[in-house]
């Protein structure tokens, strides 16, 4: 009897597994959805406070200012608390934050109870699994595909933003926002086994290399990361150092203009500026939560012309392109939602939040090992231009009656970012 043998040549071939950084990234993405659904709760409680409670705007919106205000200096500090305690506890920590934080907000009798659960606790919570956690997971899980990663990881938050408003709003109208509330407690509680169980605080803990990165498994199974002691007082170091050199202050700029003209003016005085002109308050709504559902298309494909182009002028492009949408509002508004005003929210959406992942690149060549740190100070830069656009908003309406003033100066200024973003160097390495 003769046996065949089976050539090995014509074995099926084995399918490579999936790296593992790519689980690490979507448990990631989890958090950061959860931590964004968070973040545009604050606007759902104020009427139901007010009314139950008889508690005051301002009294209330302090509770979400102090909030906002963590969100974005939390940021630096949270990225070396990852270099020091690791990612995976600061990221369970900061579920766990706003789950207790939310939690209290539910039996609360007091305001200053809502200052420190809503306040303090879910704005620390969301401010270490923003940008600067996302930021970490693609430096040190992604050799490659680092400015698509964070475009998704990006448009993770955007999701949670956005997406799970309609839900929640919903929510409180049918039966009252403690439901809404615990919601999202059960749902940060969900997520929090996940990140305990499958984040990892670099790949050389599991014996792998980052995706893409160049070597074999086997060298990397004899490394191991080592905590970096002295987290604040490296953060505050990081940014002494970055403060002395020119990239740090046009990112920074150029950061502090996305924010006044995203989060400082269409979040905060859109819907009003649309009522002004006799549009419903609920379409305007919808026009926003559209231009989320755009954001996360936007971000993803930023992400993935950053991997391939410079992102200097990427980011000229979209401050220039941004700025002419925003010169145009004023014509745009009407009672009505037609079809050029549509056409406004799709361009603005997919801008809005595009500016990410050029800007992380930036840090990420300018700064190396530090980029994530840094970049959370860019970060609170942010937040700090959104706040004074917020502002200058609300007083813009009050001397000129009308919010065209607004529109047409930010888009100036995001005129002026584009240039700023032409003149950043960049490192003789990454050119």
């Amino acid at each position: 009897m003769v046996v065949i043998k089976e050539s090995p040549s014509k074995r099926p071939p084995v399918r490579a597994r999936v790296h593992r950084a790519w689980l690490v990234a979507a448990v990631a993405g989890l958090a950061i959805v959860v931590a964004g659904a968070f973040t545009t709760m604050a606007g759902l409680l104020a009427g139901p406070l007010h009314r139950e409670f008889g508690w005051s705007r301002a009294t209330i919106g302090f509770g979400a200012s102090v909030n906002m205000v963590l969100y974005g200096l939390t940021a630096p500090f949270a990225a070396a608390l990852m270099d020091r305690f690791g990612m995976r506890r600061v990221a369970g920590g900061a579920l766990a934050a706003v789950a207790a934080g939310a939690l209290c907000t539910t039996v609360m009798t007091e305001p200053w109870q809502y200052v420190l659960g809503w306040g303090f606790l879910v704005g620390t919570g969301c401010g270490s699994t923003a940008m600067a956690f996302a930021a970490t997971v693609t430096d040190r899980w992604f050799a490659r595909r680092r400015g698509l990663v964070t475009g998704a990881l990006t448009a993770a938050g955007v999701f949670g933003q956005f997406v799970f408003l309609p839900l929640l709003s919903w929510t409180v109208e049918r039966y009252a926002w403690r439901a809404a509330t615990v919601t999202l407690v059960v749902a940060a509680l969900a997520a929090l086994p996940l990140v305990l169980l499958v984040l990892r605080d670099r790949p050389t803990d599991v014996g792998l290399r980052p995706y893409g990165a160049p070597g074999n498994d086997r060298d990397a199974s004899r490394e191991r990361s080592a905590a970096v002691p002295g987290a604040a007082r490296r953060t505050v170091h990081v940014l002494a150092r970055s403060a002395r050199t020119g990239p740090f202050w046009l990112l920074a700029a150029t950061f502090a203009i996305c924010g006044a003209s995203t989060n400082g003016v269409m979040w905060t005085h859109f819907t009003p500026a649309a009522h002004d002109h006799g549009m419903p308050a609920t379409a305007a709504s919808s026009l926003l939560a559209t231009i989320g559902v755009f954001n996360i298309a936007g971000t993803v494909a930023s992400g993935w012309l950053t991997d391939r182009f410079d992102p200097r002028r990427l980011l000229a492009a979209y401050y220039a392109l941004r700025g002419l949408t925003l010169l145009a509002l004023p014509l745009l508004l009407t009672a009505h939602v037609g079809a050029p005003l549509v056409a406004f929210v799709v361009l603005f959406g997919l801008l809005d939040v595009a500016t990410v992942p050029p800007t992380l690149a930036l840090c990420r060549e300018s700064y190396g090992a530090d980029s994530a740190v840094v970049f959370g100070w860019v970060a609170a830069a942010h937040q700090l231009g959104a706040g004074s656009a917020a502002f200058a908003g609300g007083a813009a309406r009050d001397a000129f009656g009308s919010y065209d003033p607004l529109w047409v100066g930010v888009g100036a200024l995001c005129g002026t970012g584009a240039l700023l973003a032409l003149t950043a160097v960049r490192p003789r390495t990454a050119a």
